[in-house]
């Protein structure tokens, strides 16, 4: 005897008794749906049979009465009574007519097939009688029991009276009747026939569930149990299970084969499934999971104490130009190069107990929660891991036979003084490494309360600027630029500017550095081109003669993009300008970042016509030596060297160098910032080219640029 469990065997004998119960219910409700359905069908076929014979009685009764009407003309015009009854008892003798009346044209009865015609001359009143006496063709009238047709009897075209046929609608339908009751009776034959198929099929799923029983228990319970069994094994955690060596050769089989060997697999990667899951692949740091579960058990630790906890955010400063210019895969050996000096520093510099994680992309945050030194404080050693960090950081990383130049911000938060919980602190220290960043990047900061005003007032101000260009707030202004040796002016450079509806006047050092930060300089910037472009076509007209080129500055993101020939010349196709009068100045930042990328970009520009001018020459990391590698037209000293070189010798000397290299390789030399006269006299007798700056002009709106070419 087998004794059942509430396992498979049980379920499967559950599911047929369910099944038994619901072929049962569905033989009852098949049986409900066939009544129903057979009520259905007799009530439309009754409906059917009754609107055929009622159709026929109508065209059989119109085409009587209609031909009855045209025999009763003469009579009924001799007032022959006796031919007009002969011929209504001969319609009255017919099957189902139950009256014939023959009346005047006032209604009133003249015959009504009768021999002694007791209706005579009296007026018709019946409910169908009004119409009938109306009617001015064949018409026909039904109620419940009788089919009233009526026809006008005309003599030429004038009508003389007319004739009624009643019809018995009740000697017809008894036929019907006598039809749909033998209707009823083939349809009841027909359901118990499928009754019986029905039941013959639900036996037939009892025997076949029986055998299925049998079979379940003997190829897959016992089997099943066995793999439970093991199961129940690996869940206590001992992976080494033994299952009995199944010679079977199908799907069990290969099943428990399958589960001996996972469990030998599980135990093999158990391992290393648990290190994945805290470490990150590239570095092999702690991840983001590992390092916040470290973090909450600390704080949880020192809750209450006197003892704090620093966390430091590092960010890599740029890292993207990294892997856009010299490939993701570069970019990951920069990471692990990276990865393995912060890890020498922190063990150097901070404690025993210092965590190191990786966050993702270039952000690594470290954990410092105890002094380096016995009498330092934790805020101590963190400024001094940082300070060691930015210094190791800096310096230059081989990679493919070159060297990258990178530094790193880093924003450094304290608990329990910036905040209580693990989230807000993790906050704080991005806040703070954004703020490093605004500083200039390659440094640190300390969080403080400030730092969220700060950034809740930048992330307005992106919102703000993303519609203001649409609502007119940003405008051009242009700064002429003047030829050195004459002081002619020779063109302007387009500088952009919000005039804000409550702020007032924003500086451009604020907002452009929201549009490079957020993206939008990407849109802004086409849009720039594109004003100048018009502006300058403008200029030409009012102004005749020579006319003026007009500088536009590009930011990095612009160059990075790589579409900039087509923007270009898009805008100097729709305005009209020629590509002669456009300059476009970059920054030796936005150059040195890919120079292979940009010497091509640049070399396409230039093809076309338009000029390629270096800004803020001198500040970036290249140097003189830059002039030679990439192709420009010309570069602009940088208001640095400019405002010093009435009093320092080393400003003037470099000022004079660049002069003397830039005309050496033909390229323009362009001086901005010139403030004084001593200035521009100094830089004509070095020769420089041309020059801007406040002695010479302030920048203004289109207006009244217009107006300095056109004086009155």
């Amino acid at each position: 005897m087998i004794v059942l469990r509430y396992g498979l065997q049980a379920r499967f004998l559950a599911m047929m008794a369910l099944a038994l119960l619901v072929v049962l219910a569905l033989v009852a409700l098949l049986w409900n749906r066939q009544e129903r359905v057979q009520g259905e069908v007799e009530g439309v076929s009754r409906e059917a049979m009754r609107s055929m014979v009622n159709e026929g009685i109508r065209q059989r009764g119109e085409g009587t009465v209609g031909e009855l009407a045209e025999s009763l003309a003469n009579p009924l015009y001799y007032f022959d009574l006796e031919a007009i009854g002969s011929v209504g008892r001969t319609v009255l003798r017919q099957a189902g007519t139950r009256y014939v009346i023959v009346y005047d044209n006032a209604g009133n009865v003249l015959h009504d097939g009768s021999e002694s015609i007791p209706s005579y001359g009296k007026r018709m009143d019946d409910p169908m009688a009004a119409q009938a006496i109306a009617a001015r063709a064949v018409h026909t009238q039904i109620d419940s029991s009788t089919m009233d047709v009526s026809a006008p009897i005309m003599i030429g075209r004038q009508r003389i009276g007319g004739v009624r046929v009643g019809y018995d609608l009740k000697v017809v339908r008894g036929s019907q009747d006598r039809a749909i009751a033998n209707l009823r009776a083939r349809l009841g034959e027909l359901g118990r026939r499928h009754l019986l198929w029905v039941g013959l099929l639900g036996t037939g799923l009892l025997m076949l569930g029986a055998l299925m029983l049998w079979l379940i228990q003997r190829t897959l319970v016992r089997p099943i149990r066995q793999l439970a069994d093991a199961a129940r094994t690996i869940e206590a955690g001992h992976f080494d299970i033994h299952l009995p060596a199944s010679e079977r050769e199908d799907e069990v089989g290969d099943l428990m084969r399958a589960f001996a060997r996972m469990g030998r697999s599980v135990a093999r990667h158990d391992r290393d499934i648990r290190k994945m899951a805290y470490t990150d692949a590239l570095t092999g740091l702690s991840n983001r999971l590992a390092f916040r579960e470290s973090l909450d058990q600390r704080m949880a630790m020192l809750d209450g104490g006197d003892r704090e906890l620093a966390l430091l955010f590092a960010d890599i400063d740029d890292f993207k130009r990294v892997n856009d210019t010299l490939g993701h895969d570069v970019g990951d050996d920069v990471l692990v190069q990276f990865a393995r000096r912060i890890t020498a520093t922190v063990e150097r510099l901070g404690g025993d107990d210092a965590l190191l994680a990786r966050f993702g992309g270039d952000e690594f945050v470290i954990l410092v929660q105890n002094g380096f030194y016995p009498h330092d404080d934790v805020r101590t050693t963190a400024s001094r891991l940082a300070g060691a960090l930015v210094e190791e950081l800096g310096q230059p990383i081989p990679v493919e036979e070159r060297q990258v130049f990178l530094g790193t911000s880093i924003g450094i938060t304290l608990f329990p003084d910036d905040a209580s919980g693990a989230t807000a602190l993790m906050k704080n220290g991005d806040i703070a490494m954004y703020q490093a960043k605004v500083a200039g990047k390659n440094c640190h900061r300390f969080y403080s309360r400030a730092m969220d005003q700060a950034v809740e007032r930048r992330v307005h101000l992106e919102h703000e600027l993303r519609g203001a260009w649409d609502r007119g707030e940003l405008s051009l202004a242009y700064q002429p630029v003047f030829r050195v040796s004459d002081g002619v002016m020779v063109g302007a450079e387009a500088l952009l500017r919000w005039m804000h509806p409550t702020q007032g006047l924003i500086a451009p050092s604020v907002f452009i550095d929201v549009a490079e930060q957020c993206g939008l300089i990407e849109t802004l910037g086409p849009q720039v081109l594109r004003a100048a472009c018009f502006d300058a076509v403008a200029w030409h007209r009012s102004r005749g003669g020579d006319p003026l080129f007009v500088s536009v500055n590009v930011s990095p993101r612009q160059l990075r993009h790589g579409d900039l020939p087509e923007v270009v010349a898009d805008c100097l196709r729709d305005s009209g300008l020629t590509a002669q009068c456009l300059h476009l100045e970059l920054t030796e930042t936005a150059v040195i970042g890919d120079e292979t990328h940009a010497s091509a970009l640049l070399s396409k520009l230039r093809e076309t016509g338009v000029k390629v001018w270096l800004d803020d020459f001198g500040t970036g990391f290249s140097g003189l030596s830059h002039l030679r590698r990439v192709p420009v037209d010309g570069v602009k000293i940088d208001r640095s060297f400019i405002a010093d070189i009435l009093r320092d010798p080393d400003d003037l000397a470099l000022t004079t160098a660049i002069i003397a290299l830039a005309h050496s390789q033909g390229i323009t030399v362009v001086a901005e910032g010139v403030e004084k006269e001593g200035q521009y006299e100094l830089l004509r007798e070095r020769d420089c080219d041309l020059a801007q700056g406040y002695w010479l002009g302030h920048p203004v709106p289109m207006a009244e640029f217009q107006a300095l070419l056109c004086p009155a």
